[in-house]
């Protein structure tokens, strides 16, 4: 049983949603039944079997149709194939011997969706004081430090190098040109008085140190000319406490029991805003020049905005009323601009918000990021390894089974958003978790971590360095400066990264295609990722070289051949592959 939760497996149209599930043509069913929930109750259509347009590869095409959901938002629904032996029904999470919980059918939302444009980009993260210098701005700080030395840890948030705004639009050539980034997300750009500008003090303006306004459009313009993607970042759950709405509007600021400003987990220099007031909420998304409006309309017209600790925000000292104001939040940016994106920062499960009524994406460490960093380099606990010493690894079913897990709960178009990445500025580099470039393996566990990364549904994120061999741990270990220095690079790796951004662009598959699991072994898994006309599968190991078989019946076309992506030969289409992974790598198979 298999179901691809994008056209032409699942189809929105006025009536509803045409869906087809697939089965093995060899199977004789005795009935096979689309499950629906219309206004919460239990509705079962029978599915006809597709006899015009006969099969996809091996499998049949059993079709029906979703009919919208008229009490909810999300049109939710599951298959059931009953026969002698019993019944099989089949979730987003795969199959089971009886219903599936309502919370694991596949969903359809049919009017929120993230836009199209997101899931076509490569992002690339910029920390701006860290990427490039111009020398143009003046420093404007009292820590000044030298290119390239390493992180003062005693000054770790005021020390600044120099990177900024102007040093960016003098790289685009290499981001865009030579690697072929399309997209960029930058850490927060307005006035602040740290070097990450977590802690805002002026919503209205680009930090100085950065280049001012006049160096933000004059990126925006060069981005533009080039068809790049802009993202910013807003801080929107607390300010910093120099800003000046803690001397004009006192009332903004949640409160402790004692009446003094509540710190953000502590912190007294961010403040808490109260989402209870109303001027928090016009200066936020509510006026026509709020904060999320504002930069989203020319002259700026950014392309979206990534919401900091969005799931925190609220009413008071907690986050009372949080779905309220995300998504007024969301209404406020689809109004300034319908395409931008809307992509909040989670370090857990960020399901609730991924419903199509709040984000398009978030930052995707639950579904991704901590899954992989586990089963290549050892257990991560939030974001940090648990404790001196290596650390053992997640077994392979494990994480098989927990990227399923991750990915069953939303909408299939908000998957194809989220925001895959390997390590940001809030964590350690997977380089360095893996023993740095000096370690055995470790850049070849870092390329197959890249080859994942490009190929698993969602859009790919390379925090700035990673593809030259950055290495870096904790806060603020890992906001190193951009080495520029080619002879200090990992070539090897670099090129590596450009051939996957290369092969991203042209396979439609890794932007738009559904995802279907195929075989795995203790170190080593593999996944399809299909649409109506091609298929790439994915062969991942993290161990040594292993002869593996991988059935194929699964996947929706019978190409003629299969053909490895390095070019190093051609395999004839059948029931299954059998071939050799090298250790320590991801090997690709393409259809023509």
């Amino acid at each position: 049983m298999l179901h691809l939760p994008v056209p032409p497996w699942a189809t929105p149209r006025p009536d509803g949603l045409h869906v087809v599930l697939l089965l093995d043509s060899d199977a004789t069913p005795g009935s096979v039944w689309l499950r629906t929930l219309p206004d919460n109750e239990e509705h079962l259509t029978p599915l006809v079997l597709d006899s015009r347009n006969g099969r996809d590869g091996a499998l049949a095409r059993w079709r029906g149709v979703a009919a919208w959901d008229g009490g909810n938002e999300l049109t939710r629904y599951a298959f059931v194939v009953s026969g002698a032996e019993g019944q099989r029904w089949l979730a987003a999470d795969g199959e089971h011997a009886l219903v599936p919980p309502e919370a694991l059918h596949f969903r359809h939302h049919p009017h929120e969706t993230p836009p199209s444009w997101v899931r076509e980009q490569v992002f690339y993260q910029v920390f701006p004081d860290r990427f490039a210098p111009s020398g143009q701005t003046p420093p404007g700080a009292a820590r000044q430090a030298r290119w390239g030395t390493p992180p003062d840890r005693t000054h770790a948030a005021h020390t600044h190098y120099g990177g900024d705004l102007p040093g960016l639009t003098t790289k685009l050539p290499y981001l865009h040109d030579e690697l072929g980034v399309t997209a960029l997300y930058l850490n927060p750009v307005f006035e602040a008085g740290s070097n990450h500008r977590y802690d805002t003090h002026d919503y209205g303006r680009v930090c100085a140190q950065l280049g001012g306004d006049a160096a933000l459009l004059e990126l925006r313009q060069a981005t533009r000319a080039r068809g790049m993607r802009l993202v910013l970042d807003a801080v929107l759950n607390h300010t910093g406490a120099g800003h000046d709405w803690l001397a004009t509007s006192p009332e903004r600021y949640a409160r402790r029991a004692d009446g003094t400003p509540l710190g953000w987990k502590g912190h007294d220099s961010l403040l808490v805003l109260d989402f209870a007031d109303r001027g928090v909420q016009q200066a936020v998304y509510g006026a026509d020049d709020a904060v999320l409006r504002r930069w989203l309309q020319p002259p700026w017209s950014m392309d979206g905005w990534r919401l900091d600790v969005i799931h925190m925000l609220g009413e008071g000292p907690g986050a009372w009323n949080n779905t309220l104001h995300v998504r007024a939040m969301r209404q406020a940016i689809r109004a300034a601009r319908p395409d931008a994106y809307v992509l909040g920062e989670h370090f857990a499960e960020a399901t609730r918000w991924l419903q199509g009524d709040q984000e398009d994406g978030a930052m995707n460490y639950y579904g991704f990021a901590l899954p992989v960093q586990s089963w290549l380099a050892g257990f991560r606990l939030g974001l940090a390894a648990p404790g001196p010493g290596p650390a053992p690894r997640l077994a392979t079913p494990a994480l098989v089974a927990a990227l399923a897990r991750a990915i069953a709960p939303i909408p299939y178009a908000n998957q194809l958003a989220q925001f895959n990445l390997l390590d940001s500025h809030d964590t350690p580099r997977l380089l360095s978790e893996l023993g740095g470039r000096d370690a055995p393996d470790a850049l070849a566990l870092l390329a197959l971590a890249f080859t994942l990364q490009f190929t698993w549904p969602g859009v790919p994120c390379i925090y700035y360095g990673d593809e030259t061999g950055l290495e870096g741990g904790a806060d603020p270990d890992n906001r190193r400066c951009f080495e520029w220095d080619r002879t200090r690079w990992a070539v090897g790796l670099w090129r590596q990264v450009r051939q996957l951004i290369a092969m991203r662009k042209q396979r439609a598959e890794w932007q738009h295609g559904a995802i279907v699991p195929l075989a795995q072994g203790e170190h080593w898994f593999a996944y399809a990722r299909c649409t109506a006309e091609a298929a790439t599968v994915v062969l991942a190991n993290r161990g040594p070289a292993v002869s593996v078989s991988v059935p194929l019946r699964r996947v929706p076309l019978a190409p003629a051949a299969w053909r490895r992506a390095d070019g190093s030969g051609r395999f004839v289409h059948g029931r299954a592959i059998t071939l050799t992974l090298p250790a320590t790598s991801a090997t690709l198979l393409l259809t023509d």
